[in-house]
């Protein structure tokens, strides 16, 4: 059911202050999208703090980026969050932000791909990393086009993430998920030690999909396809200390901002 253009501006109004308050967002940072039709897209502008947007800050676009109406300009990376509508028309909301510890990840060039949380296994299968791109750009959002159709939740190299949905509130979900898979996996392995589920555990989740109404087929990486586990010591999954420190110099920078 297509929601009133009423209805999606308080929505991603809404989104907007929760990104800000979370710390996903700093300064003008990240940016929000609904599909209203098959040719128009209600965007977030750019220049404006998603922690204190108005319903009358937003911008109507079509499919190629030009304005339909609203009195500020959208974001440069309103082409990235087009292409996903083009390639995925069940998509009806994207959500990219900054958030501290997937961003760490995403500059680390690590993706969070381990079967770990049963949570994330359900609802997003695993989060792949996508090549680094200059954003504002087509470099920033071709690289996701080969995995568009089949992920819902992708880290951006030296950059950040991003997240689809069925509408705003939804992909919004998924990217605090992603986030809170971050920041579990990232304490984990600081303790030295992270837990992958085997394929047995893994396909009980899965087969709960059908039962949520999840669409995403992708699995992730269980123990035994890690090589890593075969040791059994906690000390083998663990990071360097040179990757530890890479990604905690990225948190505290991300939070700080």
């Amino acid at each position: 059911m297509k929601q009133s253009l009423f209805t999606l501006k308080q929505d991603i109004v809404e989104v907007g202050k929760r990104m800000y308050a979370r710390g996903y967002v700093a300064s003008n940072d990240g940016n929000i999208s609904a599909r209203l039709d098959d040719n128009r897209f209600l965007v977030t502008p750019t220049g404006v703090s998603k922690g204190f947007m108005k319903p009358e800050d937003l911008i109507v676009v079509n499919i190629e980026g030009k304005v339909l109406s609203g009195i500020k300009k959208p974001s440069s990376e309103v082409f990235m969050h087009l292409q996903v509508y083009k390639d995925r028309p069940d998509v009806n909301s994207v959500c990219h932000a900054h958030p501290p510890y997937a961003t760490g990840f995403a500059v680390a060039g690590i993706p969070l791909d381990k079967c770990v949380l049963p949570e994330v296994i359900i609802t997003l299968g695993s989060i792949p990393l996508i090549e680094y791109g200059t954003p504002g750009t087509e470099e920033l959002y071709r690289p996701a086009t080969k995995l568009l159709k089949d992920y819902d939740a992708f880290l951006l190299a030296n950059h950040g993430a991003l997240t689809v949905g069925t509408d705003v509130i939804n992909a919004y979900h998924k990217m605090e998920t992603l986030e809170h898979f971050a920041q579990i996996a990232f304490v984990a392995n600081q303790l030295g030690y992270l837990n992958t589920l085997n394929k047995e555990q893994v396909q009980k989740l899965k087969d709960q999909r059908e039962k949520f109404g999840i669409r995403t087929t992708v699995g992730c990486v269980t123990s035994e396809d890690d090589s890593r586990s075969t040791e059994h010591t906690p000390q083998s999954n663990m990071m360097n200390d040179d990757l530890i420190k890479k990604i905690t110099d990225e948190v505290l920078k991300q939070i700080r901002k």
